[in-house]
């Protein structure tokens, strides 16, 4: 197993968390971004930056996971090609996306961007607190302890 991250828009609070569970559990953590992400030093660690363009981050996690690799991104349609592609997605609030909820997720991130593109505002989601990143860690520990090989 090996965990990707949508690093571009991942806040530095979770990647902290992310970087302590790759060194903790000896799991290959790679960041993804279209800018220079900086990394601890570790081998457990590393970045891949990519070009800039719509989507190219995206899609080069989608090109590189295997099935029961673990995802961290908040973008609900790359969060739907990982869940596809037999991968795992959480997101940086700690909500597990899964082939149970991702079709609901999808629907209303594309009824959201249906109200903004015709002019309502609706405002973004709330900053990142306390509880998110608690439940964040939560989240990843489960996970990284059920799944661990």
């Amino acid at each position: 197993m090996q965990i990707w991250v949508d690093a571009d828009a991942c806040p530095n609070v979770i990647k902290e968390i992310l970087f302590r569970a790759a060194e903790r559990t000896e799991i290959p953590l790679t960041l993804v971004a279209n800018q220079a992400i900086r990394t601890p030093p570790s081998p457990w660690i590393k970045s891949v930056q990519v070009e800039s363009g719509f989507d190219v981050a995206d899609n080069t996690i989608v090109q590189r996971l295997e099935p029961g690799d673990l995802v961290i991104t908040a973008d609900i349609p790359l969060a739907a090609e990982v869940i596809e592609k037999g991968g795992h997605v959480i997101n940086p609030r700690g909500q597990f996306y899964s082939r149970e909820n991702i079709k609901q997720r999808l629907a209303m991130r594309d009824f959201m961007e249906t109200l903004r593109s015709s002019g309502v505002q609706s405002g973004g989601p709330p900053a990142l607190n306390h509880g998110d990143r608690m439940e964040f860690a939560n989240q990843l520990d489960r996970f990284l302890a059920k799944n661990r090989k």
